[in-house]
């Protein structure tokens, strides 16, 4: 009986110790395997990938005549979206271009005009000289044959006809000196309507240009390298000045926001390194800078998930992926993906191994130069 109780105890300590360094075990396996911290000089956030929209609107009131995408393509600055009815403005152009023509038309005649009334100027002047000539002849005349009379060398006839002659000379010189002044006035009202003329002219081709300039703008083009996100209209519809016809996301401008309590926001710098580890795809880091630190407080939004984070004041900061990096992973970009956001607040500190950049290999998508697979298939 005895020996059955001490084996019975020893049975009992043997289990308790096991138990004891079981437990040692496993607090010293989650002490060697859990997650490190981030070093000091960095902080974190967690935020979701956003990025700008970019809405395609028809500049005046038109028709939808196509349109050429759907939701979810790729489309590069410049590519055709959308094709509104331009009917209306081609036979306003028409019609313009033949108020051109007119225009010109009466540019000429008024040009034409303009250089008869020169002529017709210059010859008046031309008779005033000759005119002067005839009364300068006929002065002479009068004032030799008026100082003969008294000593009836001539007639008295000679001299009232001497004096008749002087006097009609003087009267054609009045006359062509009016005529002349007539004549300028013509020229400088055919000058006017040659001004008219090549201003309503000026005015068509401005009209032609505006008119061109809606034709122009009835082909709405992608202002970026974007993903269509909605098709707002379909075509037929009527839409009105400013109608939106597309909602795109501009994937040349996509960023993070994430927030930081007052004390660690104070020391983040715009301009700073950061890095971006999204849940999709933990195994890859994407490098980015901080482009925004907001100068405002704010309560945590409920993306971040702790109550007792959400009752803090902190402020808003985004970290901004690299243009050029983005167009080489066009078609993966993709917005609304959770993640965390790392920011270097010290620039001398070093990047701890696990935030090193890590890119998966650019896959270009179809539509920006690279054939879909499919035809690499082929």
């Amino acid at each position: 009986m005895a020996s059955f109780e001490f084996l019975h105890k020893r049975a009992w300590w043997l289990r308790t110790t096991l138990i004891v360094a079981a437990g040692a075990i496993a607090v010293l396996a989650w002490e060697l395997l859990k997650p490190k911290g981030l070093p000091a000089g960095f902080a974190s956030g967690n935020g979701r990938i956003e990025a700008t929209e970019v809405d395609v609107d028809a500049k005046i009131a038109e028709r939808i005549r196509t349109v050429l995408v759907h939701e979810g393509d790729l489309v590069r600055p410049e590519q055709l979206l959308v094709q509104m009815d331009t009917d209306v403005l081609m036979a306003q152009r028409r019609e313009a271009e033949a108020g051109l023509a007119s225009a010109i038309a009466s540019v000429a005649t008024a040009e034409s005009q303009l250089a008869q009334r020169r002529a017709q100027k210059n010859a008046a002047i031309a008779v005033v000289e000759q005119r002067k000539a005839e009364l300068d002849a006929a002065q002479k005349l009068f004032l030799r044959t008026q100082a003969l009379a008294p000593k009836d060398f001539v007639t008295l006839q000679a001299l009232d006809n001497a004096r008749a002659d002087f006097k009609s000379k003087e009267a054609a010189v009045s006359t062509a000196e009016a005529q002349v002044a007539e004549a300028d006035a013509a020229v400088h009202s055919a000058a006017s309507e040659v001004l008219d003329a090549r201003a309503k002219a000026d005015a068509e081709r401005a009209t032609i240009q505006r008119i061109q300039a809606n034709i122009n703008d009835s082909e709405l083009r992608s202002p970026v390298y974007g993903r269509v996100q909605y098709r707002v209209a379909e075509p037929g519809e009527v839409l009105g000045a400013g109608g939106r016809v597309l909602n795109l996301v501009n994937l040349s401008d996509v960023y993070m926001t994430f927030f930081l309590p007052d004390k660690l926001a104070g020391q983040v710098a715009v301009g700073a390194e950061a890095r971006i580890v999204l849940d999709a795809f933990p195994q890859f880091v994407i490098p980015a800078k901080v482009t925004f630190v907001s100068s405002v407080a704010q309560f945590t939004p409920k993306t971040v998930e702790t109550a007792e984070e959400r009752q803090k004041l902190t402020f808003r900061i985004k970290a901004q992926i690299a243009p050029e990096l983005l167009l080489q992973y066009l078609s993966q970009v993709k917005t609304g993906l959770p993640g965390m956001a790392y920011v270097r607040l010290d620039p001398q500190a070093k990047w701890p191994s696990n935030l090193q950049t890590r890119l998966p290999p650019p896959l270009h998508a179809e539509g920006f130069g690279q054939p879909s697979l499919e035809k690499q298939a082929q």
